[in-house]
């Protein structure tokens, strides 16, 4: 049986990818040509917004009352957008043109799908994975998922386990009471999890054998399957009174596991999701196309990030700030894993990060996550890959909600609100 070459993990807010060769590259999906409708007079704008969803538009399935009043000031007489607005979320569990339907009917504003950002969006980019065949695994339309992102040849966890079923010992009520003949008719398979315990092993199986976990291998390969990882969110908020677990629990798990296993540390190719700098790089492309479609001929030199986790939202913006000041003075520097796909000169020259209140971080909880100024820092949730920088953690600014912060924008680039 031929080795794989690509492992996906995709569903609530997770996505996660393996390949082992390089295919063919492709051509990145072109964006919509849906025509706009220019509003009254007004110069064009040169600002634009990335939203985070969870914490800051929604809590659960609830709208935050104030995202509805910061939509009306977003929108002009018409009805459109006054400014460019993309939508960035670490959740993955949806197809994208359902996520903009379900934003459209939650905020009284249409939403097109190419203004969401889900946390795997990015995996567009990887067109050389395309044609390798992908075991995805998670909550949601997991296929449909993957097939609208390019790639052509998806196996379900399920089938993998129904191929390979004395691979999944977790759980005895599902463990098989004979042993079946062994299978080598298996395809070549050249994503958070349901079942978490089952998917961290048969991610391990794929991992330690390299690729063929029908046979194993009696020395694990190292390097092993170069491994592409998106939502490092180690929580997230919903209606529950405290952080739920994101899929960088699930990471933290499978790394904690290949190191334990092998006495190596896990490696990836790739990060994506906030706070990597590829998903903003990624969002300020939409930025810039919805712009142009708009017909606003300015160039969109500012940008302001609004979100409501200090370990994602608020540290992704202010590294992507760093990276574009960077840029500017000396050109795009190397980055690791999370860093962007292509090199090239972008007009936007600022990443502005604003922290809400209505999410992860609360003021008035003594566990929140944001830094204590003259005390002592709180526990560092973000991902092992990333360098722990107090300073990236403290947002520009400090508001109660998302109105707030469009008001604060509106004032700041003297914008009155219609």
């Amino acid at each position: 049986m031929a080795p794989w070459g690509c492992v996906a993990s995709l569903g609530a807010a997770r996505w996660l990818c393996w390949r082992a060769a390089r295919a063919a590259a492709g051509l990145l999906g072109r964006p919509s040509r849906r025509s706009y409708a220019v509003g009254p007079a007004q110069s064009p704008p040169t600002f634009g917004f990335l939203l985070d969803i969870d914490g800051v538009l929604v809590r659960g399935h609830r709208v935050i009352p104030a995202a509805l009043e910061a939509f009306r000031r977003l929108m002009n007489s018409q009805g459109q957008l006054r400014v460019p607005v993309v939508f960035v979320t670490n959740a993955g569990n949806s197809l994208q043109h359902s996520k903009a339907q379900e934003l459209s009917a939650l905020l009284g504003c249409e939403v097109d799908a190419d203004q969401v950002i889900l946390s795997h969006s990015p995996m567009k980019l990887f067109s050389e994975y395309h044609e390798k065949r992908m075991l995805v695994s998670g909550q949601g339309p997991v296929v449909e998922n993957a097939q609208g992102l390019g790639f052509r040849n998806v196996i379900t966890m399920d089938e993998l386990r129904m191929a390979f079923p004395l691979l999944d010992m977790v759980d005895l009520e599902r463990r098989l009471k004979t042993t079946p003949l062994p299978r080598n008719d298996f395809p070549p398979i050249e994503g958070e999890p349901v079942r978490w315990e089952t998917s961290l092993q048969l991610i391990m199986d794929v991992l330690l054998s390299n690729g063929s976990p029908g046979t194993g291998l009696a020395t694990p390969p190292y390097p092993h399957l170069p491994i592409l990882a998106s939502n490092m969110d180690l929580l997230w908020m919903a209606e529950a009174k405290m952080p739920r677990f994101g899929h960088g629990t699930f990471l933290l798990c499978l790394e904690t596991i290949y190191q334990k296993v092998t006495g190596k540390e896990l490696r990836y190719e790739g990060l994506m999701g906030k706070p990597s700098i590829l998903t903003y790089q990624y969002a300020q492309d939409l930025i810039r196309q919805q712009a142009e479609r708009r017909g606003w001929v300015a160039p969109i030199r500012k940008l302001y990030a609004v979100g409501d986790n200090p370990t994602s939202d608020i540290y992704g913006a202010n590294l992507f700030h760093q990276y574009l000041q960077k840029a500017m003075r000396d050109g795009a520097p190397e980055l690791g894993a999370g860093g962007p796909r292509q090199q090239q000169p972008s007009a936007s020259q600022s990443c502005i990060s604003i922290l809400v209140c209505t999410g992860v971080y609360n003021p008035r909880n003594p566990q929140s996550t944001e830094p204590v100024l003259g005390g002592e820092q709180p526990p560092f949730h973000g991902h092992r890959d990333l360098c722990f920088s107090p300073g990236l953690m403290e947002a520009s600014h400090v508001v109660n909600d998302v109105n707030e912060a469009v008001q604060l924008v509106f004032r700041e680039e003297g914008w009155a609100s219609e």
